[in-house]
């Protein structure tokens, strides 16, 4: 991976790898999953995402956290320069639900836990992960400046926001505020003003599910790729490239913006590294024309 993005000072591989599918329903066994995070690492991935609320419903918070320390304790020395973001406020319900809690006591005892968990304080990057209907925005936002101000956690970042939470968000935590992660992808293209606000705010938007639209279908498992028409531009550009979709769907969103930093989820070693790969891989104008066409 050749490229590299910047959230606030620190320096990262322009490829994230989000660890979610390792931790939630249908996630593969513990040796799979470590693989597939020791992988990443190999191929340059330096920036691995998680959250407390990632493990399945009859789990415990945590638990994708947890997974996450063992592989970088196991992967050894090498993982030393390895950034780790977390979020909090969000859990699971027993039916496989997602709530919601921006309650600032709540985000405190959450933040604690989970610098326990990865045994490191501060957190790198902490991340609101939802704005709570039921709790002013600017109190919840209040803990994440508080926790800053404790040394428990170093960065800070939001997500799922629109602009104006983006705005109070940089009023409340300042130069500390460096990523917003929202969903955005070749079919999902509803935060392009969030996009483009964080380019002017210099901040990173890290988009997550970042292959929607595009399957996964050739990498993790034998059945043939199968075109989507809605997507043909990605895999003409694919076959002409020799290499496949999903690589040149995060180059396209690579390419949207210096701001971009990709954050796809994988489950298997072969995925992680395909990922990462799209780091080295620099789309010409008239390709990027053709993507944004879709």
């Amino acid at each position: 991976m050749t490229r590299h993005r910047m959230l606030g000072d620190v320096r990262v591989g322009a490829v994230g790898l989000g660890t979610m599918p390792l931790s939630v329903e249908g996630r593969p066994d513990e040796a799979r999953a470590v693989a597939t995070v020791h992988a990443a690492l190999d191929a340059g991935v330096t920036l691995l995402d998680t959250a407390d609320s990632y493990h399945p419903p009859d789990g415990t918070p945590g638990e994708g956290e947890l997974l996450v320390a063992r592989a970088l304790a196991s992967y050894g020395a090498g993982s030393d320069g390895v950034l780790v973001a977390t979020k909090g406020g969000r859990g699971r319900t027993a039916d496989g639900g997602w709530t919601v809690d921006g309650r600032p006591g709540h985000l405190r005892r959450a933040a604690e836990a989970s610098a326990r968990r990865l045994g490191s304080t501060p957190i790198g990057l902490y991340q609101l992960h939802k704005p709570d209907p039921a709790v002013p925005y600017a109190e919840s936002l209040g803990a994440i400046r508080e926790l800053l101000d404790a040394g428990t956690i170093r960065l800070a970042g939001v997500s799922n926001v629109d602009t104006e939470q983006i705005l109070l968000a940089r009023e409340i935590l300042g130069d500390r505020l460096v990523s917003v992660q929202n969903r955005y992808s070749p079919a999902v293209r509803t935060s392009e003003a969030e996009l483009r606000l964080c380019a002017e705010l210099g901040l990173a938007f890290l988009p997550w599910s970042p292959l929607g639209g595009i399957s996964r279908s050739s990498l993790d498992g034998p059945s043939a790729q199968r075109e989507d028409p809605e997507f043909g531009a990605f895999h003409r550009v694919a076959r002409a490239r020799g290499v496949g979709p999903q690589r040149v769907a995060l180059a396209w969103l690579l390419a949207r913006s210096e701001a971009v930093l990709p954050i796809p989820g994988a489950s298997r070693p072969e995925s992680a590294r395909d990922s990462a790969a799209a780091g080295a891989l620099v789309l010409t104008a008239q390709e990027v024309r053709e993507l944004d066409g879709v």
